[in-house]
């Protein structure tokens, strides 16, 4: 395979990506690659890629774990910017399985306008990840205004221009072309090359220098080899484990999974740089307090409080009280407050 900068031929020829369709060096004829995964039809239709389908339905269900427990963290640092990170890819999983199944027609008039969406969230997602490199810094507090609003209107931007480089080459107007898609090279190829490289460095800096634990820099150095693996197996081996396979997976099923697995590493570094505040964390089971018979308070140990021996027929206060804090609650356990003993008919004097 020979890669050559700005063009989709050669990596077309291999793997069979979203854009290779729409793209090449021939006028509307797109790239087809040499050897691809083999089809199965369901209910009459036609399921291209089955098994790198299988592989979008397991990432979007571990993605969805995943931001359940990101979002269970209440106050870790950097939750609601990495969680965004999650949403994206999770919405990405799902267009990819709809065009790498076949779903959606390469020969639909919607699938230049899908594959556009597509690359717009790919160029979105690597941006999320690359701001997300600098949430720990704290430029600017993290869960803010200013550090939610910079983060959305910085994936947004990138969103716009991805998505119009990408339908602008698909159409061929603006000055774009399919036969020369050099804009869409750089955001769909070179783009994500950049922003890991960036994220990668930054994380090694935080955690050398402020943490004390070094087992994060385990997690880094995983992810960056399932995501090396992920591009080696979809531009080098495609076509060789195709045709060892006889056509039943390609590079592209092992890129999901080995994508997949980097996402998760992702998480796995989050996870283990945030601690989570315990103090302010949300807990499900309420505070229960037992309350001696002997607590001067409720004995009458105090200046001023009123003592009487109690008879048989007059009952005992007894048994725990659910936590009242604050000068609410010293009042209502003072004795010969309104609240203690319990008012009741007949009741005088500590006498019934």
């Amino acid at each position: 395979m020979t890669i050559k900068f700005g063009s989709f031929d050669g990596l077309c020829q291999t793997a069979a990506l979203v854009v290779c369709p729409l793209v090449g060096s021939t006028a509307g004829q797109g790239v087809e690659p040499t050897c691809y995964s083999r089809n199965v039809q369901v209910g009459g239709t036609l399921i291209f890629q089955p098994s790198t389908c299988f592989v979008h339905i397991v990432a979007i269900i571990m993605t969805a774990i995943m931001i359940y427990h990101v979002r269970s963290k209440y106050t870790a640092v950097g939750r609601k910017e990495i969680v965004m990170f999650f949403y994206m890819f999770a919405v990405i999983e799902l267009l990819a399985m709809f065009l790498d199944s076949g779903v959606i027609p390469t020969a639909s008039g919607a699938y230049p306008w899908f594959a556009a969406v597509y690359t717009g969230l790919i160029a979105a997602a690597y941006c999320c990840l690359l701001i997300n490199g600098f949430v720990g810094f704290q430029f600017a507090e993290d869960g803010t205004p200013l550090s939610l609003w910079l983060l959305r209107l910085s994936c947004l931007a990138v969103f716009g221009v991805a998505f119009f480089v990408a339908i602008a080459t698909f159409k061929g107007f603006a000055g774009f072309a399919p036969t020369k898609p050099l804009g869409l090279w750089i955001i769909y190829i070179l783009w994500p090359l950049i922003t890991v490289v960036i994220y990668v460095v930054l994380q090694l800096i935080l955690v050398i220098r402020t943490l004390d634990d070094r087992w994060p820099i385990g997690d880094i150095l995983f992810g960056v080899a399932f995501f090396t693996v992920a591009q080696i197996v979809l531009f080098a081996f495609s076509v060789t484990i195709c045709d060892a396979v006889k056509h039943y997976i390609d590079g592209l099923f092992f890129f999901t999974l080995a994508m997949l697995l980097s996402v998760m590493m992702v998480y796995k570094y989050w996870d283990s740089i945030t601690k989570e505040d315990l103090e302010f964390s949300v807990g499900s089971k309420a505070a229960v307090w037992e309350l001696s018979p002997k607590d001067p308070l409720l004995a009458g140990g105090t200046p001023g409080a009123m003592d009487y021996e109690p008879d048989d027929n007059q009952s005992s206060y007894q048994g725990t009280a659910s936590l009242v804090g604050g000068e609410r609650g010293r009042d209502y356990y003072r004795p010969g407050h309104a609240g203690y003993p319990p008012a009741s008919n007949g009741y005088e004097n500590g006498r019934y």
